[in-house]
Protein backbone atom coordinates (compact mmCIF):
# COMPACT_ATOMS: atom_id res chain seq x y z
CA UNK A 1 0.00 0.00 0.00
CA UNK A 2 2.92 2.61 0.75
CA UNK A 3 5.08 1.77 -1.39
CA UNK A 4 2.01 2.38 -4.30
CA UNK A 5 1.28 5.73 -2.82
CA UNK A 6 4.42 6.50 -2.63
CA UNK A 7 4.84 5.58 -6.44
CA UNK A 8 2.12 7.65 -7.14
CA UNK A 9 3.24 10.65 -5.61
CA UNK A 10 6.68 10.80 -7.26
CA UNK A 11 4.94 10.27 -10.15
CA UNK A 12 2.52 13.22 -9.53
CA UNK A 13 5.90 15.34 -8.21
CA UNK A 14 7.20 14.63 -11.81
CA UNK A 15 4.26 15.56 -13.90
CA UNK A 16 3.64 18.98 -12.03
CA UNK A 17 5.08 22.38 -13.35
CA UNK A 18 3.62 25.06 -10.92
CA UNK A 19 2.06 28.06 -13.22
CA UNK A 20 4.67 30.66 -11.74
CA UNK A 21 3.10 33.98 -12.83
CA UNK A 22 -0.19 33.07 -11.02
CA UNK A 23 1.75 32.04 -8.12
CA UNK A 24 3.22 34.99 -7.69
CA UNK A 25 0.53 36.52 -8.43
CA UNK A 26 -1.36 34.86 -5.74
CA UNK A 27 1.18 35.80 -3.50
CA UNK A 28 1.24 39.75 -4.44
CA UNK A 29 -2.18 39.89 -3.68
CA UNK A 30 -1.63 37.65 -0.46
CA UNK A 31 0.96 40.35 0.56
CA UNK A 32 -0.87 43.25 -0.39
CA UNK A 33 -4.59 42.53 0.71
CA UNK A 34 -5.99 40.88 4.36
CA UNK A 35 -5.66 36.70 4.77
CA UNK A 36 -8.12 35.49 3.16
CA UNK A 37 -10.29 32.38 4.72
CA UNK A 38 -10.82 28.98 2.60
CA UNK A 39 -13.15 26.96 3.76
CA UNK A 40 -12.15 23.72 4.90
CA UNK A 41 -13.12 20.51 2.71
CA UNK A 42 -15.37 18.01 4.44
CA UNK A 43 -12.94 15.65 6.36
CA UNK A 44 -12.22 12.40 3.15
CA UNK A 45 -13.70 9.31 4.72
CA UNK A 46 -11.52 7.25 2.76
CA UNK A 47 -8.11 6.66 4.21
CA UNK A 48 -6.34 6.40 0.63
CA UNK A 49 -7.99 9.37 -0.65
CA UNK A 50 -6.70 11.00 2.65
CA UNK A 51 -3.33 10.50 2.32
CA UNK A 52 -3.14 10.75 -1.21
CA UNK A 53 -4.19 14.37 -0.80
CA UNK A 54 -2.08 15.24 1.94
CA UNK A 55 0.93 14.12 -0.18
CA UNK A 56 -0.21 15.75 -3.29
CA UNK A 57 -0.72 19.07 -1.42
CA UNK A 58 2.91 18.63 0.19
CA UNK A 59 4.78 18.18 -2.80
CA UNK A 60 2.94 20.90 -4.06
CA UNK A 61 3.50 23.16 -1.51
CA UNK A 62 7.49 22.22 -1.52
CA UNK A 63 7.60 22.98 -5.33
CA UNK A 64 5.28 26.11 -4.95
CA UNK A 65 7.84 27.26 -2.05
CA UNK A 66 10.89 26.36 -4.22
CA UNK A 67 9.15 28.57 -6.56
CA UNK A 68 8.42 31.33 -4.97
CA UNK A 69 11.89 31.37 -3.60
CA UNK A 70 13.20 31.37 -6.90
CA UNK A 71 10.66 34.29 -7.93
CA UNK A 72 11.89 36.14 -4.66
CA UNK A 73 15.30 36.05 -5.08
CA UNK A 74 14.93 36.57 -8.90
CA UNK A 75 12.97 39.48 -8.13
CA UNK A 76 15.08 40.92 -5.43
CA UNK A 77 18.63 40.17 -7.46
CA UNK A 78 19.90 43.82 -8.58
CA UNK A 79 21.02 43.76 -11.88
CA UNK A 80 24.27 43.11 -13.38
CA UNK A 81 24.63 46.11 -15.72
CA UNK A 82 24.07 48.02 -12.43
CA UNK A 83 27.14 49.58 -10.90
CA UNK A 84 27.45 50.87 -7.23
CA UNK A 85 29.80 53.55 -6.49
CA UNK A 86 30.79 54.27 -2.90
CA UNK A 87 32.00 57.37 -2.24
CA UNK A 88 35.68 57.22 -1.43
CA UNK A 89 36.27 58.91 1.81
CA UNK A 90 39.60 61.24 2.31
CA UNK A 91 42.53 59.98 4.33
CA UNK A 92 43.04 62.07 7.10
CA UNK A 93 45.95 64.27 7.19
CA UNK A 94 47.65 64.03 10.22
CA UNK A 95 49.96 66.95 11.12
CA UNK A 96 52.43 67.26 14.12
CA UNK A 97 51.56 70.27 16.46
CA UNK A 98 55.42 70.57 16.78
CA UNK A 99 57.00 70.30 13.19
CA UNK A 100 60.62 69.54 13.95
CA UNK A 101 62.70 72.47 12.38
CA UNK A 102 65.26 71.47 9.36
CA UNK A 103 68.46 71.16 10.66
CA UNK A 104 71.18 74.28 9.57
CA UNK A 105 73.69 73.23 7.76
CA UNK A 106 76.69 74.69 9.45
CA UNK A 107 78.93 76.91 8.06
CA UNK A 108 82.41 76.50 7.24
CA UNK A 109 84.89 78.46 9.17
CA UNK A 110 87.61 80.27 6.88
CA UNK A 111 91.46 78.64 7.14
CA UNK A 112 93.25 80.06 10.22
CA UNK A 113 96.36 81.09 9.69
CA UNK A 114 98.57 80.07 13.06
CA UNK A 115 101.49 83.30 13.06
CA UNK A 116 104.62 80.99 13.38
CA UNK A 117 102.91 78.23 11.32
CA UNK A 118 104.58 78.99 7.97
CA UNK A 119 108.09 77.23 7.57
CA UNK A 120 110.93 80.35 8.45
CA UNK A 121 113.21 80.98 5.43
CA UNK A 122 116.91 79.78 6.06
CA UNK A 123 119.13 82.42 6.18
CA UNK A 124 121.13 83.59 2.91
CA UNK A 125 124.75 81.86 1.77
CA UNK A 126 126.22 85.13 1.94
CA UNK A 127 125.09 88.37 3.51
CA UNK A 128 126.06 91.94 3.09
CA UNK A 129 128.11 93.42 5.66
CA UNK A 130 125.12 94.78 7.26
CA UNK A 131 123.45 91.80 7.55
CA UNK A 132 125.67 90.19 10.12
CA UNK A 133 124.42 86.47 10.06
CA UNK A 134 124.84 83.83 7.70
CA UNK A 135 124.51 80.07 6.77
CA UNK A 136 125.99 77.23 5.03
CA UNK A 137 126.13 73.66 5.04
CA UNK A 138 127.25 72.80 8.39
CA UNK A 139 128.04 76.20 9.73
CA UNK A 140 126.09 79.41 11.06
CA UNK A 141 127.79 82.70 11.87
CA UNK A 142 127.24 86.64 13.16
CA UNK A 143 128.76 89.40 13.82
CA UNK A 144 128.42 91.78 16.01
CA UNK A 145 130.49 94.96 17.99
CA UNK A 146 131.06 94.40 21.57
CA UNK A 147 128.93 95.58 23.79
CA UNK A 148 132.35 97.44 25.69
CA UNK A 149 133.47 99.18 22.30
CA UNK A 150 133.76 103.28 22.58
CA UNK A 151 134.49 106.26 20.48
CA UNK A 152 138.25 105.17 20.99
CA UNK A 153 138.24 101.34 20.93
CA UNK A 154 136.19 98.53 19.40
CA UNK A 155 135.84 95.00 19.49
CA UNK A 156 134.22 93.07 16.64
CA UNK A 157 133.20 90.24 17.76
CA UNK A 158 132.38 86.81 15.44
CA UNK A 159 130.15 83.58 16.62
CA UNK A 160 130.44 80.65 14.64
CA UNK A 161 128.85 77.32 15.06
CA UNK A 162 129.41 74.45 13.52
CA UNK A 163 127.55 71.04 13.32
CA UNK A 164 130.42 68.79 12.42
CA UNK A 165 133.72 68.38 12.90
CA UNK A 166 135.84 70.47 11.35
CA UNK A 167 139.40 69.36 9.58
CA UNK A 168 140.35 72.57 8.05
CA UNK A 169 139.32 76.33 9.05
CA UNK A 170 140.51 80.11 8.06
CA UNK A 171 138.64 82.94 10.44
CA UNK A 172 139.24 86.41 8.69
CA UNK A 173 138.51 89.64 9.74
CA UNK A 174 138.75 93.35 7.84
CA UNK A 175 138.46 96.29 9.54
CA UNK A 176 138.42 99.57 6.96
CA UNK A 177 141.15 101.65 7.45
CA UNK A 178 140.60 105.36 8.23
CA UNK A 179 143.94 106.23 8.88
CA UNK A 180 143.96 105.90 12.45
CA UNK A 181 142.63 102.32 12.93
CA UNK A 182 145.47 99.64 15.04
CA UNK A 183 145.66 96.75 16.12
CA UNK A 184 145.55 96.37 20.23
CA UNK A 185 144.78 92.19 20.39
CA UNK A 186 142.90 88.86 19.16
CA UNK A 187 141.25 86.28 20.92
CA UNK A 188 139.44 83.09 20.96
CA UNK A 189 137.71 80.77 22.41
CA UNK A 190 139.54 77.97 20.80
CA UNK A 191 143.05 77.24 22.38
CA UNK A 192 145.81 79.53 21.36
CA UNK A 193 148.23 76.92 20.26
CA UNK A 194 145.90 75.59 17.21
CA UNK A 195 145.80 78.32 15.04
CA UNK A 196 148.35 80.69 13.43
CA UNK A 197 147.31 84.21 14.17
CA UNK A 198 148.44 87.23 12.09
CA UNK A 199 147.28 91.09 11.61
CA UNK A 200 148.24 92.99 8.93
CA UNK A 201 146.98 95.68 6.81
CA UNK A 202 146.38 94.94 2.84
CA UNK A 203 143.82 97.25 0.58
CA UNK A 204 143.61 99.85 2.60
CA UNK A 205 142.17 97.39 6.09
CA UNK A 206 143.14 95.90 8.97
CA UNK A 207 143.18 92.38 8.08
CA UNK A 208 142.54 89.33 11.09
CA UNK A 209 143.33 86.13 10.30
CA UNK A 210 142.80 82.83 12.11
CA UNK A 211 144.04 79.44 10.01
CA UNK A 212 143.57 75.92 11.82
CA UNK A 213 147.24 74.01 11.96
CA UNK A 214 147.17 70.88 10.17
CA UNK A 215 145.85 68.39 11.29
CA UNK A 216 143.93 69.24 13.96
CA UNK A 217 140.59 69.57 14.20
CA UNK A 218 137.98 71.95 15.50
CA UNK A 219 135.04 70.20 17.30
CA UNK A 220 131.00 70.63 16.53
CA UNK A 221 129.97 73.41 18.72
CA UNK A 222 129.80 76.91 19.34
CA UNK A 223 132.53 79.34 18.88
CA UNK A 224 134.06 83.36 19.17
CA UNK A 225 136.35 85.34 17.44
CA UNK A 226 137.40 88.82 18.33
CA UNK A 227 139.50 91.62 16.85
CA UNK A 228 139.96 94.60 19.02
CA UNK A 229 141.84 97.94 17.44
CA UNK A 230 141.56 101.45 18.60
CA UNK A 231 139.40 103.95 16.69
CA UNK A 232 141.68 107.32 16.65
CA UNK A 233 139.57 110.34 17.08
CA UNK A 234 135.96 110.81 16.40
CA UNK A 235 133.23 108.16 15.99
CA UNK A 236 133.82 105.49 13.50
CA UNK A 237 131.73 103.48 11.29
CA UNK A 238 131.41 99.63 10.90
CA UNK A 239 129.31 99.71 7.80
CA UNK A 240 132.57 98.88 5.37
CA UNK A 241 133.70 96.15 8.24
CA UNK A 242 132.97 92.16 7.42
CA UNK A 243 134.29 89.22 8.31
CA UNK A 244 134.28 84.97 6.40
CA UNK A 245 134.86 81.45 7.59
CA UNK A 246 136.36 78.92 4.95
CA UNK A 247 136.01 75.63 6.21
CA UNK A 248 136.10 71.83 5.60
CA UNK A 249 134.48 68.59 7.02
CA UNK A 250 133.24 65.34 6.55
CA UNK A 251 130.45 66.76 4.17
CA UNK A 252 133.01 68.56 2.09
CA UNK A 253 133.64 72.74 2.29
CA UNK A 254 131.58 75.05 3.00
CA UNK A 255 131.84 78.57 3.72
CA UNK A 256 130.01 81.66 5.39
CA UNK A 257 130.25 85.27 4.98
CA UNK A 258 128.57 88.54 7.15
CA UNK A 259 129.30 92.05 8.66
CA UNK A 260 129.35 93.36 12.39
CA UNK A 261 126.09 94.98 13.70
CA UNK A 262 125.79 96.98 16.81
CA UNK A 263 124.66 95.57 19.81
CA UNK A 264 121.80 96.92 21.51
Amino acid sequence: MSEDIDRRLREAAEAHRPDRARMLARVERGMAGPAVRHRARPFARSGTRVALAALAAGGILTTGGLAVAAIVTTTSSPSPSATVTTPATPSPTVSSPHPTPARPTPAVPPPVTTPGSSRPTPPATSASPAAGESHNGPLWSTGSLGPKSTVYWTQSNLVLKTTQPLTALTVEIRIVQTGQAKNTGTWQTLPNGDFTVTVQEAGGALVYRWVLKPGLTVPAGSHEFAAQFNNGTGVRSAAGDGYRVDAQGPGGSASVRGGFVPTR
